[in-house]
């Protein structure tokens, strides 16, 4: 009963008594736990301790004691501190899940038989602020005037905050006209947490296109002070147009005749204009349209300058275009059919939107301009004519003549004797076109004679070779046909005991061989009768010496002498003969090949 007394005594006279140290400051994070040391060392007569706090009014209100000697602690039934005290050995005092209203003065009272000890401790609870958020964002900022930009909400913090604006990084401050700023702060009467908001207007001009707004709330914390920021709002910036341009839209660099084409005309204001005016060369009206104008099949009048303008029909824009072209003209074209000899004029004209050049080609090679006084069947062939605007991609022209060059058959024969002296060829040599039908045969004889297949020479002629072995002598005919004409020629050819040379012209070479034939024989005939009588009077001679008898007549050796002349006489006589007849032979046929000549 006594102590029971002196404990009450004690409490009540604690103000009397109280001989802390000062005050202390514990902060704590809202929502986490505050732990409150007692401020004091436990002494060895300590009774027990207990913890208070103070309401505004000075009352105080027991929460926590302890005993030092029963060793036991218990908690005082107040409501708000239910379920969240918790007291250690050393008299620490935590209280889990700070609240706002945990901002209090907190005692520790230390107890023993002799005095009351209190140690005073100030909280301070802190909360930071919900990211910081721009709502109420416009979908674009008009220049010109003043724009809501948005508001920026910060909430739920303990204790409040301020609010930044920023564009581009760097503070906004309010301008009269161009920035406005409002603020508002409000305090959550259950929670005790402040909310702020603040709301931007901004006069935009076309130097925010892209600009980063953003906003940031300052607010404190047990290290001081801490700052949280928004994400970037970036805005479409509506200004007027202040210029029109117009593009030609094309597949290709450049324009040709057939092309599609479009017409693009752009406003730079924003957003941009959706309709114009355009105005085709020569035209006073504009055509109302998109910002596209489209154009097919181009043609080559459409070169000229084109115009597009607002529907206000200010800032007008131009633009040049030209439509490239490109013709060919070719006389004579087509399939033309000349005649040997004749004579063809021949111009290719081109027409083109720029200057061009004319190529001609023949065979894939190329030539110069053509002319022809004079057809020959190489002149025969496809000629082409061709031009093109390099610059301008697919425009190329090219027109063709396709040129034949008829003529009547000419045919000709030659003859030779072969190598193995049993055979003769024919050789004849054909030209014309159409190509000639040559056929060849005996005179007298209708069958066909073979022959080897034809060579051509050059353009339009031909030749083909006739292998025969005559055992008389023959005529060959061949003739030559086409649709123009026909030609016959024949050629006179002896047996094959006698070798010819290759044509009828060269028979004096024959004459020749056979005329010192002659002179061989007679030579060698007058040389035999030289050494016969020679040998005859050297006989007579040896007779003569050895004769007795004195010979009155005449004498042996010019007995022999005159038979020695007689002979050389016989033999002359002989060879002039030979020679005659060989001569008149080799005449006769000489003046036969000469008579088929002419008839050639």
């Amino acid at each position: 009963m006594a102590a029971s007394s002196l404990l009450t005594v004690c409490v009540l006279c604690a103000t009397a008594f109280r001989t802390g140290f000062g005050f202390h400051t514990v902060s704590a994070i809202y929502g986490e736990t505050i732990n409150i040391p007692c401020g004091q060392d436990v002494m060895q007569d300590l009774l027990f301790g207990k913890w208070k706090y103070e309401k505004p009014d000075g009352t105080a209100v027991f929460v926590a004691s302890r005993s030092a000697v029963k060793k036991s602690f218990n908690f005082d039934d107040v409501p708000e501190y239910n379920g969240r005290l918790n007291l250690s050995e050393n008299y620490t005092l935590s209280i889990s899940n700070a609240r706002i209203s945990d901002e209090k003065r907190f005692v520790c009272m230390l107890i023993t038989e002799d005095n009351v000890f209190e140690e005073p401790t100030i909280i301070k609870v802190f909360k930071p602020p919900s990211k910081p958020e721009i709502i109420n964002q416009p979908t674009f900022l008009e220049t010109g005037k003043l724009n809501l930009v948005g508001d920026c909400v910060a909430k739920d913090s303990y204790p409040d905050g301020n609010i930044t604006w920023y564009r581009n990084g760097q503070v906004l401050l309010p301008v009269d006209g161009v920035v406005t700023m409002e603020w508002w702060k409000e305090k959550n009467s259950t929670s005790g947490l402040h909310s702020m908001r603040s709301t931007l207007e901004y006069m935009s001009t076309k130097e925010d296109i892209n600009a980063q707004f953003s906003c940031a709330v300052t607010f404190y914390m047990p290290d001081g002070l801490a700052t949280m920021n928004s994400d970037p709002a970036a805005f479409n910036i509506y200004y007027p147009t202040e210029k029109v341009t117009i593009h030609v839209q094309s597949p290709k660099k450049t324009i040709k005749e057939g092309d599609n084409i479009t017409l693009k005309c752009i406003g730079n204001g924003n957003p941009p204009p959706e309709e114009f005016l355009f105005y085709l060369p020569g035209q006073e009206e504009g055509i109302r349209s998109s910002s596209a104008y489209h154009i097919t099949d181009i043609k080559r009048n459409a070169t000229g300058d084109y115009k597009c303008s607002l529907l206000n029909k200010i800032m007008i824009a131009s633009t040049m275009v030209t439509v490239h072209y490109l013709d060919l003209s070719l006389t004579p074209s087509g399939e033309i059919t000349k005649q040997v000899g004749d004579s063809l004029s021949v111009s290719c004209i081109p027409s083109a939107s720029k200057n061009v050049s004319v190529t001609w080609m023949k065979n894939q090679k190329i030539l110069a301009q053509p002319s022809f006084s004079n057809l020959q069947y190489r002149d025969s062939g496809v000629y082409e004519c061709e031009t093109s605007l390099m610059e301008v991609d697919g425009l190329r022209r090219k027109k063709t003549l396709s040129l034949t060059v008829e003529g009547k058959p000419r045919i000709k024969l030659s003859k030779k004797t072969n190598s193995d002296g049993k055979s003769k060829t024919i050789l004849y040599e054909v030209d014309g076109y159409p190509k000639p039908e040559v056929q060849c045969s005996r005179l007298g004889n209708d069958l066909y004679l073979n022959k080897t297949e034809e060579t051509m020479l050059s353009n339009g002629k031909y030749s083909a070779k006739i292998i025969i072995s005559p055992e008389e002598n023959v005529t060959i005919i061949c003739s030559a046909e086409n649709k123009l004409g026909r030609e016959v020629h024949s050629l006179n050819v002896s047996a094959i005991s006698f070798p010819e040379t290759d044509d009828g012209v060269n028979s004096s070479g024959d004459n020749n061989d056979h005329a010192k034939l002659i002179v061989g024989i007679v030579v060698g005939l007058l040389l035999a009768a030289l050494v016969a009588g020679l040998a005859y009077w050297l006989y007579i001679k040896k007779s003569g010496s050895r004769s007795s008898r004195h010979i009155q007549e005449q004498p042996a050796g010019e007995r022999g002498w005159d038979r020695l002349k007689e002979g050389a006489a016989d033999t002359l006589s002989t060879s002039k003969h030979v020679g005659k007849e060989l001569g008149n032979t080799e005449e006769n046929k000489k003046l036969e090949e000469n008579n088929h000549k002419s008839e050639a």
